[in-house]
């Protein structure tokens, strides 16, 4: 039980130390999450349609 109690009381005094972000840089950093996701999204779905295409194209019905 020494033991638990330890590891609760250093894990809440490393938290202490931990420097956390301010609400708008959190707020900035999901948008910026957000928008390189859908950038990412729509890349991999445009040569996903083309590669498709190309395919169909290639081989025989």
């Amino acid at each position: 039980m020494r033991r638990i109690r330890r590891f609760i009381g250093e894990a809440y005094s490393e938290l202490k130390k931990v420097t956390w972000p301010t609400r708008e840089q959190t707020r900035n950093l999901t948008v910026l999450v957000f928008v390189i996701s859908a950038v990412v999204g729509v890349y991999i779905g445009f040569f996903d349609l083309l590669f498709n295409e190309v395919l169909k194209r290639v081989t025989p019905a």
